[in-house]
């Protein structure tokens, strides 16, 4: 976990009803990370990731791609300190 970090992505642009969610967790688990992913009531989809740097560095530029049905206009990244405490990918409500 000595190079785990977590993040808080915010992604923003035509990101939900175009399979979104499920592209993060397929894309997640594939690079064994834990953590959520949820619609958010302003349009935007909200992630909480957590795993070792180069994996989650991956993910976020899978998020700034997003699937062909997506169109990404910003994703709004935060990092902090890894805790350990993130369950496995999934969506949360």
């Amino acid at each position: 976990m000595a190079d785990d970090i977590r993040i808080h992505a915010t992604v923003r642009g035509r990101v939900q009803m175009v399979g979104f969610r499920a592209f993060v967790l397929d894309r997640a688990w594939d690079l064994e990370v834990r953590g959520t992913v949820a619609n958010r009531p302003d349009g935007s989809v909200e992630c909480v990731v957590e795993g070792p740097r180069d994996q989650v560095e991956r993910l976020i530029q899978s998020l700034r791609e997003g699937p062909s049905s997506a169109r990404v206009d910003a994703v709004d990244v935060v990092e902090q300190a890894a805790r350990g405490d993130l369950p496995p990918m999934g969506v949360s409500a």
